[in-house]
C-alpha cells in the first residue's frame, strides 16, 4: 500500500497564535486556507462525478484548514461560504438550518450566489415532514407528545420545502433530503404503514429535484421500502450512523444500482452519541478518532456507482473529529482503490 499523504502537514496551515487575534482581524474579510500542492493534486485525481462537502460550514476551528484566519461563528455563517467553496475537495454542502426551520427563497438565493456553478447543496428537508409524533423535548412547546398533522403532507412540503430550495438555489440544488430521526414507527403501523405513507408523499411532490430519504431505524430499510424510492426515482440517503447496517449493505438492501445517484452521509463515530462526539472533537481541528473501517465502506460504495451519475457525499465534524480532514483521508481512500493516481 503506498504511503497515506500527509495532506495537511504545513506548519503555515495552523491556527495563528493567540495573540495575532486582533480586533482589526476578526473584521478582515473571510478568506480560503492556503491549499497544499497534495491537496490540490488529489482533487484533480478524483472523479468529477464525485463531491463531496461538510455538514454546514460555520466552524471556527477551520481556521488554516478551511478557511484563513479564525472567525466567529456568526461571522462564518454568514460571509464564510464563497471561502469554503474555494477549497479544493469541498464541491457541495449540506444545509442543515432548514431541518428546524424551512429557510426562504431569497435565503436560498444568497447561498448560490456564494458559489461557483458546478457547486451542489444538499438541503436537509423540515422535520414536520419527517416526524411522525413531536418528540417530548421542550423546543417543542405545546405541541411536544402531539401527532404532527404535517407528516409526510405533500402539499405542505412541496409548498414550504421544495418550492423555495428550487426557485433559490436553481442549478446548485442537489438532493433534497427527508430524514426520518429514530421513532417508534412500530407503534404507529410498522415498515408497510410507513412505506404506504412514504409511497402517496413521494407521488404527490414536484418532479424534478432529487430526492432522497435517510431512515435511522434499520427495521424499516425493507425491500417495500427501495420498491417505494425507485418507483419514484428516490434514492436512499445511505448513512453512516451507529444504528444502521454498513455502507455497503444499505446499498445491497436499498436497490442503489437502479438509483439515479448516490446520496451518502458520513454522520457520527460509532462509539459515540452526537453530546459526547460535540464534547470529545470540539473545536474539530482534528481527526480524534479515526475510523477507517467506515472509511473504506463509504469508498466503495462511492466507487460502485457509475461514473456517469451523480455521488453526493456530505461528511460530519462527529464522524472523527474535523471533517474536512475526513474527507481528505477518504479522497485519498478513493483515488487509492479506484487506481486514480496521478
Amino acid at each position: 500500500m503506498a504511503p497515506q499523504l500527509d495532506l495537511f502537514a504545513d506548519p503555515s496551515l495552523d491556527p495563528p497564535p493567540a495573540a495575532d487575534r486582533g480586533a482589526g482581524k476578526r473584521n478582515a474579510p473571510i478568506g480560503p486556507a492556503a491549499a497544499p500542492a497534495e491537496l490540490a493534486a488529489l482533487a484533480e485525481r478524483l472523479p468529477k462525478n464525485m463531491r463531496f462537502g461538510t455538514s454546514s460550514w460555520a466552524y471556527p476551528g477551520w481556521a488554516g484548514i478551511v478557511y484563513d484566519l479564525p472567525h466567529t461563528q456568526q461571522r462564518l455563517a454568514r460571509e464564510g461560504l464563497a471561502a469554503y467553496a474555494r477549497h479544493p475537495l469541498l464541491r457541495a454542502a449540506g444545509i442543515d438550518r432548514s431541518y428546524y426551520a424551512p429557510p426562504r427563497t431569497d435565503e436560498f438565493a444568497a447561498y448560490a450566489a456564494a458559489v461557483p456553478a458546478d457547486f451542489r447543496f444538499l438541503v436537509k428537508a423540515h422535520e414536520a415532514c419527517t416526524t411522525a409524533v413531536w418528540p417530548r423535548h421542550q423546543r417543542y412547546g405545546k405541541v411536544r407528545g402531539q401527532p404532527n398533522e404535517r407528516f409526510l403532507d405533500p402539499v405542505y412540503a412541496s409548498e414550504f420545502v421544495v418550492a423555495p430550495a428550487v426557485e433559490g438555489l436553481g442549478d446548485t440544488l442537489g438532493p433534497l433530503l427527508f430524514q426520518f430521526a429514530p421513532q417508534d414507527f412500530g407503534a404507529l403501523g410498522g415498515p408497510r404503514w410507513l412505506v404506504d405513507r412514504l409511497r402517496r408523499f413521494l407521488d404527490g411532490l414536484p418532479r424534478g429535484p432529487l430526492y432522497a430519504v435517510e431512515l435511522r431505524n434499520r427495521e424499516l430499510m425493507t425491500g417495500a421500502y427501495a420498491a417505494a424510492l425507485a418507483e419514484f426515482g428516490a434514492v436512499h440517503c445511505i448513512n453512516v450512523y451507529p444504528s444502521m447496517p454498513p455502507a455497503r449493505t444499505q446499498r445491497a438492501r436499498t436497490r442503489q444500482d437502479q438509483a439515479p445517484a448516490l446520496v451518502c452521509r458520513w454522520m457520527l463515530h460509532p462509539s459515540m452519541n452526537y453530546e459526547r462526539a460535540e464534547a470529545r472533537y470540539d473545536p474539530f481541528d482534528a481527526l480524534v478518532d479515526e475510523d477507517p473501517g467506515n472509511r473504506d465502506e463509504v469508498a466503495h460504495v462511492c466507487l460502485q456507482t457509475e461514473l456517469d451519475l451523480p455521488v453526493y457525499v456530505i461528511v460530519n465534524n462527529k464522524a472523527e473529529g474535523s471533517s474536512p480532514r475526513t474527507i481528505a483521508k477518504l479522497a485519498a481512500r478513493i483515488v487509492e482503490l479506484g487506481g486514480f493516481a496521478g
